[in-house]
């Protein structure tokens, strides 16, 4: 079985990524760890507006700084679910969430995608969106969401 593990860093991708370890079979289950990197949202707002040749190493610097830390997710819940006993591969992709989940499963073949949900719910669902939701309603497998307990948040 394919499964693609999509994470974030969050607590709800900590635990989707702790039941995956614990509840899938060892000898027939193949893991992608995935994060997408949304840049350049999340932008340092001094970073965003500012001009010059300072202003852009400045951005690249950060740019750099945000797929180190991504390769060092990803590389840290492979490394994990390889002491768990299971194989694994990672992957980080740059661009909208929803989108990099969902065409990452379509090119990789996946047959599960499982990832965490914050729980969120009314304006603050409605203004930051669900990742979980829209890839439940749009991707070509089955789809496990992992949730942490806590709504509303």
């Amino acid at each position: 079985m394919k499964i693609l593990l999509a994470v974030d860093g969050s607590d709800c991708s900590e635990r989707a990524a702790e039941m995956v370890a614990s509840q899938f079979p060892q000898t027939s289950s193949d893991i992608r760890v995935l994060h997408v990197d949304e840049w350049p949202k999340g932008l340092p707002t001094e970073l965003a507006f500012a001009e010059g040749p300072a202003a852009a190493k400045a951005v690249l610097v950060s740019h750099e700084r945000r797929r180190l830390d991504a390769e060092a997710l990803v590389s840290r819940h492979a490394a994990n679910l390889r002491a768990a006993g299971l194989r694994t591969s990672t992957v980080v992709r740059l661009g909208d969430a929803r989108e990099g989940v969902l065409e990452s499963a379509a090119e990789w073949g996946a047959d599960l995608i499982v990832l965490g949900s914050h729980g969120r719910t009314g304006v603050n669902r409605f203004l930051l969106g669900s990742v979980s939701e829209s890839v439940a309603r749009h991707a070509p497998c089955s789809v496990l969401i992992v949730r942490t307990g806590s709504a509303g948040a």
